[in-house]
């Protein structure tokens, strides 16, 4: 398999290719899987990420600063970077994963993401893996850098259906009801349509992504967004 393209994306070129294989491997696949490098990227993740909030927020608070954190490193925001790096079609999966759409499984897609990045910490060191996070992250961070001009830091490392949810439970209102309306696009590139309903609000409305929950965030901020008014 061709991992240039997967490389070039993730602004890194494994000097050990064992490495990448490693880390693209499955434990359906063999019991010489990513499960340890996994555990090591996870926590590389998490140091690099905290380092570039410190930098860029330094009006935030602790527990702001790891509401945040949180935020960008949970399994949503991860399946949705390894989306974009298109690491599905790289994952060496049983037979098994293969038949029930493994390869696009938001847990499986975050967790082989963050082996990528134990892979790239254990070939090029700290300094190679910072960089390839922060050139993932950066569209991410600067769109919570617009956040953090008009809006309550409190509410930034929040998800919209956290968010949705606090906001009708405070007004004693039912929670939302979420469906997917329609599923597009070819096996490896789904594009889930997922409705949000309120009832009580007479809101509906429609969000899209590449996977059920990053279309009912979607969804959610659009209803959140009209419940306030």
């Amino acid at each position: 398999m061709d991992y240039g393209p997967l490389q070039r994306k993730l602004g890194y070129s494994f000097a050990q290719a064992s490495l990448l294989q490693r880390a693209l491997t499955h434990r359906s696949h063999s019991a010489e899987n990513n499960e340890r490098i996994e555990f090591l990227g996870d926590s590389v993740l998490n140091c690099c990420v905290a380092h570039e909030l410190y930098l860029r927020f330094g009006e935030l608070k602790e527990g702001e600063l790891t509401r945040l954190r949180a935020k960008l490193v949970r399994k949503e925001t991860l399946a949705d970077l390894a989306l974009g790096l298109e690491l599905g079609t790289y994952l060496h999966l049983g037979v098994g994963e293969l038949k029930s759409g493994g390869f696009r499984r938001p847990a499986i897609l975050a967790d082989g993401l963050e082996a990528l990045l134990g892979a790239v910490f254990l070939d090029g060191g700290f300094s190679a893996v910072e960089g390839a996070i922060r050139r993932l992250y950066t569209p991410l961070l600067e769109h919570l850098d617009l956040q953090a001009l008009g809006k309550d830091p409190r509410t930034l490392g929040k998800d919209p259906k956290t968010m949705l949810q606090e906001l009708l439970q405070a007004r004693k209102i039912p929670l939302p009801k979420y469906a997917v309306v329609a599923t597009r696009g070819a096996a490896h590139k789904q594009q889930f349509e997922v409705e949000c309903q309120i009832p009580q609000l007479a809101i509906r409305t429609t969000g899209f992504g590449a996977s059920r929950l990053i279309a009912e965030q979607e969804a959610a901020q659009s209803a959140f967004e009209q419940a306030q008014k």
